[in-house]
């Protein structure tokens, strides 16, 4: 991994290249409706993502991070219109996501990919390598005949699998090949917004580093913008440009990376960072115990959802939603204890 300086001095000169925004969410919310009874009538509402608008710069990586069950995959899936929503909007380059049609969806995926956190079960285990990479690529019509061959083997190449494995099955490969593949078939499309969801939760921790490593390099190589979803706040920092914190389905705070790590604004954000080691010899954090447990997102509590587990929480806390205001330049956070 490269050095912290160098890390810094990549923000910096992406932050100078940034100001073409690629992806708009705003205000978008997604809840299920809870069904009881013999006639399954809708009792209530599990609000998994509630109110979330950021925007992501072309050629960045924002990392989202969260406890399990905050709603982070809800949110790429609606992204990504794998499912639809409740109200809000996505805009991608412009087009307003879920006003397209079939067939200019069908278009527009082709810019949107999505990495998959389980190299296990994304793969499909009765195609080939090969020919699960060369599906895409022939429906979106973009090579054909010994064309398709060459350009498969030349992902592979790309992604550090051999060509020659190309006719080999899924479950002939280790799981950070299996994930390797799985971002060939992402790239097969020439996208432009990659969305990892958790790509290497499943991984063993050097083989994390590898294709953390490949996914800088992919994007250094060809200009890819992504959406990284984690909840290793290390894997975070070390590549993300600027980093969302969600919190039972809305986003707490948002800043760069060095900002953040370094001088976190939420307390649900320093609780968060004061769980990672120290890896300065000598130096320990002191960690932040939150009382109780997540909220169930069926029950969200009534004005800041994190108000029943917060050390600093007031009576203003309980009754109304904090506003999400930046508190610094280019660092926002939804929090009563920053406003005038």
């Amino acid at each position: 991994m490269a050095s912290p300086q160098a890390e810094v001095q990549t923000g910096e000169r992406r932050s100078a290249q940034r100001g073409e925004v690629l992806l708009k969410v705003d205000n978008l919310c997604k809840h299920f409706p809870i069904r009881r009874g013999v006639l399954s009538r809708i009792a209530g509402w599990i609000k998994a993502v509630d109110g979330v608008s950021f925007e992501v710069y072309r050629g960045e990586t924002l990392g989202l991070v969260g406890e399990s069950g905050c709603g982070k995959t809800t949110l790429a899936r609606a992204i990504l219109r794998l499912t639809d929503i409740t109200s809000g909007s996505v805009t991608f380059d412009g087009i307003p996501v879920f006003e397209q049609n079939a067939t200019d969806m069908r278009k527009l995926r082709r810019r949107m990919q999505i990495v998959f956190q389980d190299p296990y079960g994304s793969l499909n285990p009765r195609l080939t390598v090969g020919s699960m990479i060369a599906e895409a690529i022939k429906i979106h019509k973009l090579a054909s005949g010994e064309a398709v061959r060459e350009r498969v083997a030349s992902l592979l190449d790309r992604v550090g699998i051999p060509a020659e494995y190309m006719n080999r099955y899924p479950h002939e490969f280790s799981g950070g090949q299996r994930q390797r593949i799985g971002i060939a078939r992402a790239l097969a499309v020439e996208p432009d917004l990659i969305i990892a969801d958790e790509p290497v939760s499943a991984l063993d921790v050097s083989i994390q580093a590898q294709i953390i490593n490949l996914l800088k390099d992919l994007q250094d190589a060809l200009g890819l913008t992504y959406l990284f979803i984690a909840h290793d706040l290390g894997v975070v920092e070390y590549i993300s440009d600027r980093v969302a914190v969600m919190y039972l389905g809305r986003i707490v705070e948002l800043a760069p990376a060095t900002k953040l790590y370094r001088d976190p604004k939420h307390p649900y954000t320093q609780a968060l960072l004061s769980a990672v080691p120290s890896l300065e010899p000598g130096v320990r954090r002191q960690r932040i115990l939150l009382p109780g447990d997540v909220p169930s997102p069926a029950d969200v509590p009534r004005g800041c959802a994190f108000h029943t587990r917060c050390p600093h929480a007031m009576s203003v806390c309980r009754e109304q939603t904090p506003p999400n205001r930046e508190v610094d330049p280019g660092h926002r956070t939804a929090c009563w204890l920053y406003e005038k």
